[in-house]
């Protein structure tokens, strides 16, 4: 077994703290990262406390995931050691289903195995990216250029995706009109995505302080939602909203911002149910999609636009001793956009 060191969750009402643990040698087909940097994500924060399920205890997260590879397989085709290489949210699929066969691996039919807080087909529990090092298999790492900044990349590896996957899966492009609901670590990546696109990008938020941020960003138009006469000018003026946001919410103001036949596409994962009016949908054949993260296929091709386009996240660095404060800030939005670990302080 190869010895690993990280930060672990004991159980849901215990903060992280270092933890050594072991995890399997590298077989045939695998590779091993020496991890460098993992993204800091809001879903870690909802595993090590059981707001969405009930967890596996201990729990390493992280699944932004970004290192340079030590040690490869004798079976590995497509990666060897030095390359630098990511992880996201999957280490496994069954990998015959439809689904998986589509390059759409999140959505495996058979299950898939996600890369902390779940178990791997011998049943064992898998741990995450706040840890020096990982081992996957080579058709769930992905390859990163040495063009990017690697730190700011490694947000790309989920919150990059969430937001690329559904614009793609839509074609938003040049003619449509975007709106981006939420200017956080999902929300900022969505500004970047629309506008790379060549959408008209307006960003929706309660917060009139983070206009010039928006921006910034490259967003063509910012409203304030608490301001009833703006949001009244842009009612019924979207084709797409891509809403980033985790909190509660009133679905049915941001639907009725929609034109005919427009998509509200839901990323955020709120911890209690939408509460949508039946009138919300049927005035003006709306519709409401979610969108889980993207398939190896599509998160590559993601990485290799970003590295044609220099586009990563902006973050700001921090120690693995700082994680507790750093989630207290993150809930409270003090961060722009994604904190970051450096893993050289583990």
């Amino acid at each position: 077994m190869i010895q690993s060191k990280g930060y672990a969750a004991q159980t849901p009402e215990t903060d992280l703290a270092p933890w050594n643990f072991e995890r399997r040698e590298v077989g045939s087909n695998d590779i091993q990262i020496e991890i460098l940097f993992c993204g800091v994500c809001h879903s870690d924060l909802h595993q090590i406390k059981n707001e969405w399920f009930p967890g596996i205890f201990p729990m390493v997260p992280g699944h932004e995931i970004v290192g340079r590879i030590t040690k490869v397989g004798d079976q590995v085709k497509n990666f060897k050691v030095d390359d630098l290489a990511g992880v996201g949210c999957l280490v496994d699929s069954c990998q015959h289903c439809e689904n998986c066969k589509q390059g759409l691996e999140q959505y495996c039919l058979e299950g898939n195995t996600a890369t902390y807080n779940g178990k791997d087909k011998n049943g064992a529990p898998t741990y995450g990216g706040y840890s020096n090092n990982i081992v996957v298999r080579e058709e769930f790492a992905l390859h990163i250029s040495d063009k990017l900044n690697l730190a700011a990349t490694a947000p790309l590896l989920c919150a990059g995706i969430t937001t690329y996957s559904p614009l793609r899966y839509w074609k938003v492009g040049k003619g449509h009109k975007l709106a981006v609901l939420g200017l956080g670590g999902l929300g900022h990546m969505g500004v970047k995505w629309g506008v790379a696109f060549g959408a008209d990008v307006t960003v929706l938020s309660t917060s009139p302080s983070k206009e010039q941020a928006a921006k910034d960003l490259g967003a063509h138009h910012f409203v304030v939602t608490s301001d009833k006469e703006q949001l009244d000018a842009v009612k019924g003026s979207f084709d797409f909203i891509l809403d980033t946001v985790s909190a509660e919410h009133d679905m049915n103001l941001y639907l009725s911002l929609l034109k005919t036949s427009g998509t509200l596409i839901c990323v955020g994962v709120p911890t209690k149910p939408y509460a949508i009016q039946p009138f919300s949908l049927l005035a003006g054949r709306k519709n409401i999609m979610g969108s889980g993260i993207g398939g190896i296929p599509e998160t590559q091709e993601m990485l290799d636009f970003c590295a044609e386009h220099n586009i990563v996240c902006d973050i700001e660095m921090i120690d693995i001793k700082d994680i507790t404060p750093s989630y207290e800030r993150m809930v409270k939005g003090d961060v722009r956009y994604r904190f970051v670990i450096d893993m050289a302080t583990l």
